[in-house]
């Protein structure tokens, strides 16, 4: 009578090949992971300075409609009803992952990889006299640490 060898568990070979597999799809999955993270931190950040743009259209309305003259507050954060989450008033640029602060004319935040971003606040010649004009909010740009 001829014996049967019962076959248990994988060859090396087998484990070797789907050890490939799986590197090759951690090397495509890994890099659009991250940038899928990237996107979402600018997408919040965009929502975030959208909210400061209205509430200081908003800001200036009333003040124009309250005192004739359409002013923009010294610190922008202080046209939102409700602060971001992480907003700080640490006078120093953004250092904590999702901190957001005003210092300096300008505002910062801090994405969870560590890279830094800020915005310029001018708040304009503000008095209501002839040559008052309300500010301006610039655009992102990338602090370099």
């Amino acid at each position: 009578m001829k014996h049967t060898k019962s076959r248990n568990g994988f060859t090396l070979i087998e484990l070797i090949i789907v050890m490939v597999i799986l590197g090759i799809m951690a090397a495509v999955a890994v890099p659009r992971y991250l940038d899928s993270i990237s996107n979402a931190e600018k997408s919040a950040e965009d929502a975030v300075i959208n909210s400061i743009r209205s509430g200081l259209a908003q800001y200036a309305n009333n003040s124009l409609y309250e005192s004739g003259s359409a002013e923009w507050p010294t610190n922008p954060f202080d046209a939102l009803s409700e602060k971001p989450a992480g907003y700080s008033q640490d006078p120093t640029d953004a250092d904590v992952d999702g901190e957001w602060t005003f210092s300096n004319d300008r505002i910062t935040h801090q994405r969870a990889d560590n890279s830094r971003f800020a915005w310029t606040y001018d708040r304009g010649i503000q008095g209501g006299g002839d040559d008052a004009k309300v500010g301006t909010l610039g655009q992102r740009t990338e602090i370099v640490q």
